[in-house]
């Protein structure tokens, strides 16, 4: 799969806490984002944070916060990127979630590469 020129940036942005039918919610954006054959996700767990609630989220060594923001980042053309917007819907009940316009310069897979 080859992609180059203009996509869309997903970006979702929600707690570590978040579940979705008892997994993390992370994980199950991931793993609905590769059964759609999205280009790549990649999760980012954040050391600072708060949102809506202005609750601030940390990891620092005395304070044992459970729920880290957690950033989900999905880069592919708007058309697949558009087929993951309904489970979105359904699965970020508090969090945020955005699109962007980006240009993609790079993005090459190895058609080899076991599991693909």
């Amino acid at each position: 799969m080859k992609i180059e020129g203009p996509a869309k940036c997903l970006r979702i942005y929600i707690g570590e806490s978040d579940h979705h039918h008892g997994r993390p919610l992370y994980n199950a954006i991931v793993l609905k984002a590769r059964e759609l054959g999205l280009a790549g996700a990649t999760v980012l767990r954040g050391i600072e944070g708060y949102g809506a609630n202005r609750r601030i989220r940390a990891a620092r060594l005395l304070d044992l916060s459970t729920d880290l923001p957690v950033l989900i980042e999905i880069v592919d053309r708007a058309d697949r990127v558009a087929k993951l917007l309904p489970f979105l819907e359904e699965t970020v009940r508090k969090g945020l979630v955005t699109l962007e316009d980006v240009e993609v310069i790079r993005y090459v897979r190895d058609e080899e590469e076991p599991g693909v």
